[in-house]
């Protein structure tokens, strides 16, 4: 994509509007929090104080916005005592330009640094230094600037109390990120109806992993609805693929098709009822012709072997799904779900929930988030230049408004540190937006006061409904967001006696040099994925040769072998997954040629990965017992698969083809082990393939297949 496509495609995306679903409530609860620390803050210690409270109180409901699965109310006190400290230091290191430089460079470095932590603690940091920035302009003591940061504080823990006496749906978000991944197997299963073999995308089921981490102490207060759905949700999918997959055992046609595709119905309608009672809390609600689809008999008479085993596991999960959302109602509207899914169960014994994913707590969160960060300290890591590019930006922007005779030249570094990312596309794409939403933010509220002439207190009034705009629809474009905030702005500090003819042209002015100097910063020392292309595509087929290898070798030796391995191994393969579809996609939109790997070969090399995973869960919806006979060969195989990956791994980085020679030969030496045991079996009067694992050998070939497709595809 050339320069000018790029500009275009970034702008045009970070214009976008879109329609989100609005919180109102939450929302409210936001502005009220401003309105209550600003009606204090002017009562007590007037506009410029409260100025300062407002800005703390504005930024702790914003962090509570973020996409985060630890509390609310922590999130609004992180963000407000890091402000309140951040202005405070800034201050007294203010009057000293060269020391207020190197706490600027330091400060912003570290903010760049912490989205190692992840986007919330990397969003976080940069607003704290963006805001920083303005707050240190309106104290003119050490001692007021101590009060300043103490009222800062004050706005935070306001926010943090409001949400505790209010709270608005406790748990949403792991209500949301649980009800999104039983939707998705809900809609895996009606597309499994018309396309068999179709691919899942796992990022819902990982967000789900991700929401059930919690502390200790939130482990005790958890809605017993959203204990154990998740890990019954990821069983699954497994026993989906393999009851519609025809290389099971079901033909493409006839009525053992059509009981696989009237299961499959049901266990949508299933899920999708199991989802609709977790998100909203309620009772589970089972559609009676689903609950009819499963128990009629008529399985065990038209299916058998793997289909027959998979039939039933999928009755038996999805009766724990309907246990576990039952949830905390009245016995009454329990009793219904719970008839269901003993009926659907029919006589099997629920799998035990798994304890639950353990989350860290704020003071043991420290080391771990100073590892993070410690690991993105060499050269090449996209982190580390965000880290650079925005230390170098917020100082050459805070010289540069300095020197430009505008006055309130925090303006140029605040707007460039608010729209950097470390992802080309979202900096761009934010600079543009931001520029416009300025633009009609600043001169939207002049008109205003130019038609009103407010004082403090109706100044304080319009920012807070500012505020309550900018919660209301942040989530539907940086845009929209940025004309709210713009306008907050300009009525605060009007608020606390600054000039609205000046603060709109320099703002404007301010506002669009320091979002130059962000693009210009990610052109002169860019971090391109384009690049990285080749790596990430290799670290996926690895992860995938080990998924693969890691499911072998448990029907090479079950009795040793524990399900670990294969979780491990399998959350792996996710992980890579999404980190080369995340690569694609910012790929897309940078102005670099792809060096060595054309989008016709990723797209291939892409599919035929996705089908190496998928044989893989089909045979491990199928892994044998502990008291399973062990399948002979199958362990060189494992070995032969994982060696063979790795290597290949290594040829796609290095931009050579992969060979499967070893593996080729691993399964042609299995196969010749496999006649020799059919042939026995036939001698003793047994059936052929008892003793050779079935499921395994109709699925290795098709490894064999996607790992040749894989190299296929690259091939020029």
């Amino acid at each position: 994509m050339s320069w000018l496509r790029a500009l275009k495609e970034t702008a045009r995306s970070g214009l976008t509007i879109e329609r989100r679903r609005l919180e109102p409530l939450i929302a409210l609860r936001g502005a009220a929090g401003l309105a209550l620390v600003i009606g204090v803050s002017l009562a007590l210690f007037g506009p410029v104080v409260a100025a300062s409270s407002a800005f703390g109180a504005f930024q702790a409901a914003i962090a509570t916005f973020q996409r985060s699965w630890r509390p609310r109310p922590v999130l609004a006190l992180i963000s407000g005592v890091s402000l309140g400290l951040s202005t405070f230091v800034g201050y007294v290191t203010g009057a000293h330009l060269a020391l207020f430089l190197v706490l600027l460079v330091l400060w912003t470095f570290l903010a760049g640094l912490a989205w190692a932590a992840g986007p919330t603690g990397g969003i976080i940091a940069a607003s704290n230094v963006a805001i920083m920035l303005v707050t240190i302009t309106l104290p003119t003591s050490v001692a007021e600037a101590a009060l300043h940061g103490a009222m800062i504080m004050f706005g935070g823990i306001v926010q943090a109390v409001l949400i505790v006496l209010f709270p608005i749906r406790r748990w949403g978000a792991q209500r949301d990120a649980l009800a999104d991944a039983l939707a998705a197997e809900a809609d895996y299963a009606r597309r499994l109806r018309h396309d068999p073999v179709a691919h899942f995308d796992p990022v819902p089921l990982m967000l789900a992993r991700r929401a059930a981490a919690v502390t200790p102490r939130q482990a005790r207060r958890r809605p017993s609805e959203l204990h154990g759905s998740r890990g019954v949700a990821e069983r699954i999918r497994p026993v989906l693929a393999s009851l519609a997959d025809p290389a099971m055992g079901v033909p493409p046609e006839g009525p053992e098709r059509d009981r696989v595709r009237e299961l499959l119905a049901a266990a949508a309608g299933l899920l999708d009822a199991a989802a609709r009672a977790i998100r909203k809390g309620d009772p589970v609600k089972l559609p009676a012709p689903a609950v009819a689809a499963l128990k009629t008999p008529d399985t065990g008479s038209l299916l058998t072997g793997p289909p027959l085993r998979a039939a039933d596991r999928l009755a038996a999960l999805l009766s724990d799904v309907i246990e576990a959302a039952e949830g905390d109602g009245t016995k009454e509207e329990r009793a219904g779900a719970e008839e269901a899914a003993d009926a659907i169960k029919a006589g099997r014994g629920g799998r035990p929930a798994a304890p639950h994913q353990p989350r860290p707590t704020l003071l043991r969160l420290v080391p771990v988030v100073i590892r993070a960060m410690r690991r993105e300290v060499h050269h090449g890591s996209p982190i580390l230049r965000h880290a650079v590019r925005l230390a170098a930006v917020a100082a050459v922007g805070y010289l540069l408004g300095r020197a430009l005779p505008f006055g309130h030249g925090y303006w140029a570094p605040l707007a460039a540190v608010m729209v950097m990312r470390p992802e080309f596309s979202q900096t761009y794409a934010r600079s543009a937006a931001r520029f416009v939403g300025t633009v009609v933010g600043v001169f939207l509220a002049t008109a205003i006061v130019q038609a009103a002439h407010p004082g403090p207190g109706l100044s304080a009034a319009f920012a807070v409904v500012c505020a309550l705009l900018m919660y209301l629809l942040m989530r539907t474009g940086y845009a929209v967001g940025q004309a709210c905030v713009a306008a907050y702005v300009v009525f605060l500090l009007g608020m606390a006696g600054d000039d609205w003819s000046q603060t709109v042209f320099e703002r404007v002015l301010l506002t669009l040099v320091g979002g130059l100097l962000a693009m210009i910063s990610y052109a002169v020392y860019p971090a391109w994925e384009t690049p990285r292309l080749r790596g990430r595509l290799g670290d996926w087929l690895k992860a995938d040769g080990r998924y693969a290898a890691a499911v072998v070798d448990q029907y090479a030796d079950p009795a040793e072998r524990g399900p670990d391995d294969v979780r491990r191994a399998l959350l792996a393969t996710r992980e890579a997954r999404v980190a080369w579809q995340e690569a694609v996609a910012t790929a897309q939109h940078e102005p670099v040629r792809h060096r060595g790997l054309s989008h016709g070969a990723a797209d291939a090399a892409q599919h035929a990965l996705a089908q190496l995973g998928r044989v893989a869960m089909l045979m491990e919806a199928h892994l044998p017992g502990r008291g399973a006979t062990p399948v002979p060969g199958a362990a060189p195989l494992a070995e032969a698969l994982r060696r063979a990956t790795e290597q290949g791994a290594k040829a796609v980085r290095e931009r050579r083809v992969p060979d499967w020679t070893q593996v080729r030969d691993a399964l042609e030496r299995w196969e010749e082990e496999n006649r020799a045991v059919d042939e026995e079996a036939r001698q003793a009067g047994a059936e052929p393939s008892a003793g050779a694992g079935p499921v395994l050998r109709n699925s290795t070939g098709l490894l064999l297949d996607a790992l040749e497709d894989f190299s296929r595809g690259l091939t020029p």
